[in-house]
């Protein structure tokens, strides 16, 4: 069994190149939590970025930007508190054991008591990293498929040589950037749809917005081909956020899509419903994927049998110990995952491309896929590269669409293992004149 004898927090806030919009709101900056866990001179670093406006839209509109930053921290903050407390053999074992009392805790600071579980979850996934690396440390792992719980390996048996990098297109991207996207190799495209133009949560305003969006993309990219999907067109992926009301109303753009000639391009339609709407959606002409209501294995199972036929898994967002769980899942009912984005720091990138490369294709699809949009969003993304342990290595990058992942990536498992020196001496600065600071 393990114990953590000391725990500690820090955190440092990456300004965006421009309003980043979804769910009707946006976002100017996204805060990267780091957490240093120690246990018996062995220890863990852990880096998380945390998203309100995913996590929970409603907390996101209750406070300013800030503020709803804040809450989520003091929910790590919390977290860390009651880990020393805790014994485990596992990382799994510890979230399963934070979860509820955290999840708690941010119904209290936020007075909200249907605050939603994803919320507590993106608040202990550089918590549940950190415990990942001291247990690997602990245990003398050196590579992520030792690190997999044996009854969790079933989900997680493939090794990809490629990954197909999908670009985030949002509500303002113009037509040049998309058409330089796929000039530049890259080959399945996340749009953002449920757009609210006027602010006043109209879904008829809403539904004519992304009618128009689509076809406009359509239009640019009908006649475009690739090699790796089994059509040999561009496929789309549209996220709606739950934003859609209805299944009428989604109903409707997807026969508009079918009018245009662009319904048999769409492979998934991520999270179209809030997550209380649990119809059966078995019927609809598309593959639904969940994302945000998938927040525990127990809801994935949920949607799966509410006739959705995709997960996605965010180990960089529901914490990589959920993520196991259910990616499992999902596998023992053969219904396919894949790993989407949360604009994360490039270290968190290759804790969720461990999972994507291990996962089979969607169906479709000819290879692994993979979200990862940081380099759109970040202001400072090139400088933050630096701070990789792996900085400078070819699996980083992505050429012609695609991540290549080569023996050495394998070996190292994207240098998760690895500490970064520069979030690392964020503690020796921080808590050099503070010694008997913790949480």
């Amino acid at each position: 069994m393990m114990l953590i004898s000391d725990a500690f927090s820090t955190v440092e806030r990456e300004p965006l190149n421009a309003p980043f919009g979804f769910k009707g709101n946006s976002l100017s900056e996204l805060w990267q939590t780091v957490v240093l866990l120690k246990n018996s001179g062995d220890e863990g670093l852990g880096l998380g970025t945390q998203s309100t406006l995913w996590s929970d839209a409603d907390v996101f509109a209750s406070f300013d930007e800030a503020a709803g930053n804040e809450l989520m921290y003091r929910m790590t903050a919390h977290a860390l508190e009651l880990s020393k407390s805790i014994s485990f053999k596992t990382p799994v074992e510890l979230i399963d054991q934070l979860l509820e009392p955290v999840w708690e805790y941010g119904k209290g600071i936020t007075g909200k008591k249907d605050l939603r579980m994803t919320f507590a979850l993106n608040a202990l996934v550089a918590v549940d990293n950190a415990a990942w690396q001291l247990y690997a440390s602990t245990a003398g792992i050196k590579t992520f498929d030792e690190m997999i719980p044996e009854t969790m390996r079933p989900a997680l048996h493939g090794r990809r040589r490629q990954l197909a990098a999908i670009p985030l297109v949002s509500y303002g991207v113009p037509a040049a950037d998309i058409l330089r996207m796929v000039d530049e190799g890259y080959f399945f495209l996340k749009i953002k749809i449920g757009s609210d133009p006027e602010g006043d949560g109209c879904q008829e305003k809403m539904l004519a917005w992304d009618q128009r969006r689509l076809a406009e993309i359509h239009e640019l990219l009908k006649h475009r081909e690739t090699p790796f999907t089994d059509s040999g067109r561009i496929p789309y992926y549209l996220d709606a956020n739950g934003r859609y009301h209805s299944r009428q109303h989604l109903k409707r753009l997807l026969d508009y899509a079918d009018s245009i000639g662009a319904l048999d391009r769409i492979l998934i339609v991520e999270e179209p419903f809030p997550e209380e709407y649990l119809e059966d959606v078995s019927d609809l002409p598309v593959r639904l994927a969940a994302d945000e209501s998938a927040h525990s294995d127990h809801h994935s199972l949920e949607r799966i049998e509410a006739g959705y036929g995709a997960i996605a898994l965010k180990p960089i967002a529901k914490t990589m110990s959920m993520s196991l769980k259910i990616a499992q899942l999902a596998h023992e009912r053969d219904v396919p995952c894949f790993c989407a984005d949360l604009t994360v720091n490039p270290v968190l990138v290759d804790w969720n491309k461990n999972v994507a490369a291990r996962l089979a294709p969607l169906p479709g699809m000819k290879t692994g896929v993979l979200e990862s949009n940081g380099f759109q969003n970040y202001k400072h993304w090139e400088q933050m590269k630096t701070r990789h342990p792996r900085h400078g290595a070819p699996w980083m990058e992505v050429w012609q669409g695609l991540f290549e992942l080569d023996d050495d990536f394998y070996n190292c498992s994207g240098g998760i293992f690895e500490t970064s020196p520069h979030y690392r001496q964020l503690f020796d600065a921080y808590y050099k004149n503070f010694p008997a600071q913790s949480c």
